[in-house]
């Protein structure tokens, strides 16, 4: 049975020729029974082997060239021996049962292999680019690094590359397998092959067609189509031994009766050929490819990429996850969570009085003109409240301090706390109280003051910090109810700072305080313990990646390092493809047990019956080359990945 690791050949000839041999064969049927046997019956019949047999016999030939013996060839063997005895109709039906087989197989793989494939065609061949004053449609292999590309509403973005102009939301799905829109301002990454749905925007090309995230996710994926899982390596390494002792068998079949039972030399040539049909394991042989390249597929439709079979079955096998903090289970980024005012604290989970806008706006006016996160952290919090913010004027940065400006009549400063400290600000005390408590459990502190003539007043003080993503607090439950051991935590920051987090999530075992290095003993130490999974960004995380029996990168659509380093990558930045992912790998599992057995059922049955119960050679071809097809189908379902509750 010739797998899907041989180059198919172009074109449809396979189809072709299966087609003509199922038109000699019923032709010679209706022939031989309306007629008899004649010379008309033996062409027809020689047809039907010819075209039937083609793509069987070219492959079993080129097998012995390599002095291997493999299924193929036992079914050529077995259909020019049921020729010898007498029955060419069921000889030809062999012929047309395998063949036919090999092409709804190929046909399978093949699906697997478009539905990464046709992620391609979603990128568009042409873009319309800024050149010489004015604008240009080329071909998007043309495009140089660094050029503008103009991008209209409900068009598809043709390569990598940074919003320069224009704020719009992008659908992602082909991507990330996430349906719901992105929003994009200026700064952003955007991808080749996503959707531009709403305002017209201007991207500055960051990555050569070739080079982009779609074209080295199709790349990635065939890659990991060529990899072959344990299962399917010891099954092929198998084959020609298995292949041998049918060959084996199947003569002891024919001589033992024979020579020493006084059997009639063609029922025992005739029972022989039919054992030989029936002991191929050519279902056993397609249904780890099958079910792992659909597994494969299915999993890089929704984003996630698994490098090869060995990976899939390392997935199924976990027992402890290990994640970083850092831009896994936070946002990687710091957020304003909490305003500190002479009255009281106040945070922005919920709402805000007056008081607190109104430092919320001047501070956003003040930090709009900084590229520094802490700054953008003041500014995306007034825009999120949708808080109007007023111009400031007179703006002068302050070197190792901050900055001041005026902003509404009022001369306003932001800064760092030994600022206000130094220049002994008016309320500085009652502020710094509350503040110094957050900033030792990690949390980042920007003041904001007023000057009122040659005095200066601490108004307030703006507390940020790397924020829990929400997906995060429901991790831990969905892989413990997957069977997962233990959950655990890895970060460089401060052991405070990571019990606060890895409460509120529910990590079962917190490790703080971590260089890249102790990150990689930890792994070790953990594998002790059962097989690891670690999940990280990819860069920082790298030798742990490396050294766990399952490495994650997470959010990699433009990372170059997780891509390499990673055995699995998460196209999007989405905790809840985790739990998906060993839920895959275990149904993907099953589905291969299922094939197994049902593979080796088959065969066992089939030859029991034709040793002990004479099975008619047609009955067995059909129940041979019928559960080939049947484990193909049911590997695809694969191909169907679902987001259901865990």
């Amino acid at each position: 049975m010739e797998t899907h690791t041989h180059e198919r050949s172009s074109g449809y000839g396979e189809e072709i020729a299966c087609v003509l041999g199922l038109l000699f064969l019923v032709a010679a049927a209706v022939v031989e029974k309306v007629s008899g046997i004649s010379w008309w019956t033996h062409g027809l019949f020689t047809g039907a082997y010819v075209f039937a047999g083609y793509e069987g016999l070219k492959s079993a030939i080129a097998s012995l060239r390599k002095r291997v013996i493999d299924i193929d060839g036992l079914m050529v063997l077995a259909a020019v021996g049921a020729a010898i005895v007498g029955a060419p109709f069921e000889g030809a039906l062999l012929l047309f049962l395998f063949s036919f087989s090999n092409v709804l197989q190929h046909y399978a793989m093949d699906r697997t292999h478009n539905a990464i494939q046709s992620l391609l065609k979603l990128r568009p061949d042409q873009a319309l680019v800024k050149r010489n004053g004015g604008t240009v449609l080329v071909k998007v292999e043309e495009l140089e690094l660094g050029e503008t590309v103009i991008v209209k509403p409900g068009e598809q973005i043709p390569v990598d590359g940074k919003l320069v102009e224009g704020d719009t939301f992008v659908n992602e799905s082909s991507l990330t397998g996430e349906s719901m829109p992105v929003a994009k301002t200026v700064g952003s990454d955007v991808f080749a092959g996503t959707i531009n749905q709403s305002g017209g925007v201007e991207i500055q090309v960051k990555k050569r067609s070739e080079d982009s995230a779609l074209a080295r996710m199709v790349k990635l994926v065939a890659a990991a189509q060529a990899e072959k899982s344990g299962t399917q390596r010891f099954l092929e390494s198998a084959e020609q031994y298995y292949a041998i002792g049918v060959i084996l068998f199947t003569l002891g079949v024919f001589l033992v009766p024979w020579l020493f039972f006084g059997k009639e030399c063609s029922e025992s040539f005739y029972q022989a050929m039919t054992v030989m049909v029936v002991a191929s394991p050519c279902a056993l042989i397609i249904s780890t490819p099958a079910t792992v390249l659909s597994a494969i597929g299915g999993a890089a439709r929704i984003g996630i990429l698994i490098k090869g079979g060995s990976h899939l079955d390392s997935a199924a096998t976990i027992d402890i996850v290990a994640l970083d903090k850092t831009g896994t289970l936070t946002a990687g980024k710091p957020s304003l969570t909490e305003i500190i005012l002479p009255s009281g604290m106040q945070s922005l989970s919920g709402p805000l009085d007056v008081d607190a806008q109104a430092i919320l706006r001047a501070a956003a006016a003040l930090e709009a003109r900084s590229e520094h996160p802490l700054a953008r952290a003041v500014v995306d919090a007034a825009q999120r409240l949708q808080l109007s913010v007023p111009e400031a004027t007179a703006f002068q940065s302050v070197t190792g301090h901050g900055a001041e400006a005026t902003v509404e009549s009022t001369h306003y400063l932001i800064g760092s706390e030994r600022w206000f400290r130094e220049s002994a600000a008016q309320g500085f005390d009652v502020l710094a109280v509350q503040a110094q408590t957050l900033q030792a459990k990690g949390h980042s502190c920007v003041w904001l003051g007023a000057r009122d003539g040659e005095r200066l007043l601490a108004k307030a003080v703006l507390v940020m910090a790397d924020t829990i993503r929400p997906e995060a607090k429901i991790l831990t439950q969905q892989l413990h109810r997957l069977g997962v051991k233990k959950v655990v935590m890895l970060t460089g920051d401060h052991q405070q700072v990571a019990n606060a987090i890895g409460a509120e999530i529910g990590i079962d075992e917190i490790r703080a305080g971590l260089l890249p290095e102790n990150k990689l003993d930890i792994i070790r130490e953990l594998k002790k313990e059962g097989r690891v999974m670690m999940i990280g960004d990819g860069v920082n995380d790298a030798p742990a990646l490396a050294t766990s029996d399952l490495g994650v990168a997470m959010g990699a659509a433009g990372t170059d390092v997780a891509m390499e380093t990673a055995d699995i990558v998460l196209m999007g930045d989405r905790l809840e493809n985790i739990p998906i992912l060993l839920k895959h790998a275990r149904r993907a599992r099953r589905v291969l047990l299922e094939n197994l057995i049902f593979s080796a059922s088959v065969i066992v049955t089939l030859v029991v019956a034709a040793l002990g119960f004479s099975l008619p050679l047609p009955i067995g071809v059909i129940g041979h080359e019928g559960s080939t097809v049947l484990v193909c189908l049911n590997g695809l379902r694969l191909l169907m990945i679902g987001r259901s509750r865990l």
